[in-house]
């Protein structure tokens, strides 16, 4: 069986990108990128948005406010290049341009749901907060984790990452801090149909 992550990047303020901000906020150190790259294998699964996105730039659109790809920003994108990637819509038409990318036209949770049982390794989202949002209400999601980036974007911030969610209890299962400064923070989540309604006892 299969093990789903859903895997956010935010800023402080809980936003998963800022207009004219570099990819990682420009804070991403050498202890940060080492970890990244032991990382282990994934599927990665994404939303019609983000696929347009990311395989735009692994096309060599530089995102709004840069010149060029800074060295970290082009090998996290040839990482993703090679990685296989599953990618939910009913809008985007095959064949995907994007290598290793196949497309899935039913429902998300349901497809999702037949993956987990029926596969194996690890599936993990990226980007895509709608499509995270359906995974977690659906008891979906088995590991939360946050890259937290030291940078409050209240003028630029763009995707609210929590807007819409359900109130959700995490159980923290792991934390680190990269760089003196990135925080990573893992949870188990469990989604709550109501808040508690007294103290734990």
């Amino acid at each position: 069986m299969s093990e789903l992550l859903v895997d956010f990047i935010t800023s402080l303020d809980g936003y998963a990108s800022g207009e004219g901000w570099p990819g990682f906020w420009g804070l991403e150190g050498p202890e940060y990128l080492a970890w990244l790259a032991e990382q282990p294998e994934v599927t990665y699964l994404m939303g019609a948005n983000t696929y347009r996105l990311m395989s735009g730039f692994a096309a060599g659109e530089v995102p709004n406010g840069q010149e060029d790809f800074r060295p970290e920003e082009e090998a996290s994108v040839d990482e993703l290049t090679q990685a296989p990637k599953v990618v939910f819509s009913s809008s985007l038409e095959e064949p995907l341009a994007w290598a290793n990318c196949t497309l899935v036209r039913d429902d998300a949770v349901e497809a999702v749901r037949a993956m987990k049982e029926n596969g194996s390794g690890l599936l993990s989202t990226i980007g895509s907060l709608s499509l995270c949002r359906s995974l977690l209400k659906a008891g979906l999601v088995d590991r939360f984790r946050v890259g937290m980036f030291p940078v409050i974007t209240g003028a630029t911030g763009e995707e609210r990452i929590y807007d819409g969610y359900p109130d959700v209890a995490l159980e923290m299962i792991e934390h680190r801090t990269f760089d003196g400064r990135i925080q990573l923070l893992e949870y188990k989540p469990r989604v709550l149909e109501h808040p508690p309604l007294g103290a734990p006892t």
